[in-house]
């Protein structure tokens, strides 16, 4: 008898949402602590212009427009590790007949959604300035009970410690009565980067948020209680307060990064710091999906197409990350140095270049994946003398 699998494709708008259990390895997140959802998009770069969804349009690889595709994702993620569930293509032209256009901002709700429909781990939303300068995102972010941590540009405008809007004008009697939030002379916005500049020394601390690959990384960081004003003169009542955080590196002329989040009034500097940073994951992510699970080797044009090739590569990523998270349960990591645990990952260098020595970790994705295609090719070449070397090699 023939047992069918549900397709993780949405048939409706041909997205990705992995079914759970995420080959098991949500469940190794959940007894994890900290649960993290990274919002966050990707570029293919693409020569022709035939390809659904391809456009001159931001690629942020390169640090400029492109003509590329750009896909949308939402990470589940904690200190351990963190696995892509949902992924779809952004497109900004040439849209299938049976789906409306959405914004990336408007695709990472939908997908937010989908994830808690699903029972998947509440965790706090990260996500850069592209979605979290967007008020409607961050709104749309807390009418589904999660906090966050988003970037946000420096002209974004707050109302600074101790301000707010003016309350509706009194009703004269005459009329409707006004219900509408005001803005006076004296009453005056700010923007994040001039709030910044006028913060005085003491307000500035150094923060280490986790070991690099060299050297912990750390940098000076503030955080002021601060209030979103975005047209805020067309609500009736006034938004609540959050935290601003601002990271300042020492040499710099101004400040690098601005943050909001929702985070507890309580919550101290070097938890702020600590979650917000935990979003360079999906930068880890996406580099293996590319290079180590063909990610970005899709040669067809079919929005169809895209889909299903980035399931393969998603589902092949959930195996090897979930088989990481049960090595570590089991402690067998336990012999990896401390050098080696500083970096997560083996680096990868460039076949043209000198090669050089690499620190080995025996439970990377890449280590996985070779010990993985070494088990499958073992079965069919069990007498092969290099094959057989190879393996002891990379598991002393």
């Amino acid at each position: 008898m023939t047992r069918r699998i549900a397709s993780p494709i949405n048939m409706k708008t041909e997205s990705v949402s992995l079914p759970l259990p995420l080959p098991k390895a949500v469940a190794h997140y959940r007894a994890s602590g900290l649960v993290l959802w990274i919002i966050d998009d990707t570029g293919f770069p693409k020569k022709g212009r035939h390809s659904v969804g391809v456009a001159r349009q931001y690629f942020r690889q390169l640090g400029k427009q492109d003509n590329c595709q750009v896909a949308v994702s939402l990470s589940i993620a904690t200190q351990r590790g963190s696995l892509p569930i949902a992924w779809q293509l952004y497109v900004p032209a040439g849209i299938p007949d049976d789906l409306a256009f959405e914004t990336k901002p408007q695709i990472a709700l939908a997908q937010l959604r989908e994830a808690m429909a699903s029972g998947v781990a509440p965790g706090i939303v990260l996500a850069d300035a592209g979605y979290g300068d967007e008020t409607a995102f961050r709104e749309g972010v807390t009418e589904l009970g999660l906090l966050y941590a988003v970037g946000i540009r420096p002209g974004t405008s707050v109302w600074a410690p101790g301000t707010a809007p003016l309350p509706p004008k009194p009703w004269s009697g005459r009329g409707k009565p006004p219900t509408l939030l005001r803005r006076a002379p004296g009453y005056e916005l700010i923007a994040v980067k001039e709030l910044a500049m006028q913060l005085p020394v003491s307000a500035w601390q150094s923060v280490t948020w986790r070991d690099g690959s060299n050297a912990a990384l750390s940098s000076r960081f503030a955080a002021v209680w601060v209030r979103p004003a975005h047209r805020d003169y067309w609500r009736r009542t006034v938004r609540d307060e959050e935290w601003l955080l601002i990271e300042w590196p020492d040499g710099e002329p101004e400040p690098l990064k601005y943050f909001l989040t929702t985070a507890p009034e309580e919550a101290t500097l070097e938890q702020l710091v600590f979650v917000t940073k935990m979003r360079w994951r999906i930068e880890r992510d996406y580099q293996d999906l590319k290079q180590e699970f063909g990610l970005g080797h899709y040669e067809g044009r079919g929005w169809r197409g895209f889909h299903h090739h980035a399931t393969l590569s998603l589902a092949a990523y959930g195996f090897l990350m979930a088989q990481r998270l049960r090595m570590q349960s089991d402690g067998r990591d336990k012999k990896t140095s401390l050098n080696a645990r500083c970096l997560p990952f083996p680096r990868i260098t460039s076949p043209g270049a000198v090669q050089r020595a690499q620190r080995h970790v025996p439970d990377s994705i890449t280590t996985l994946r070779i010990l993985l295609g070494l088990r499958i090719m073992q079965r069919w070449l069990s007498s092969c003398m290099a094959i057989e070397r190879a393996n002891n090699y990379l598991t002393q």
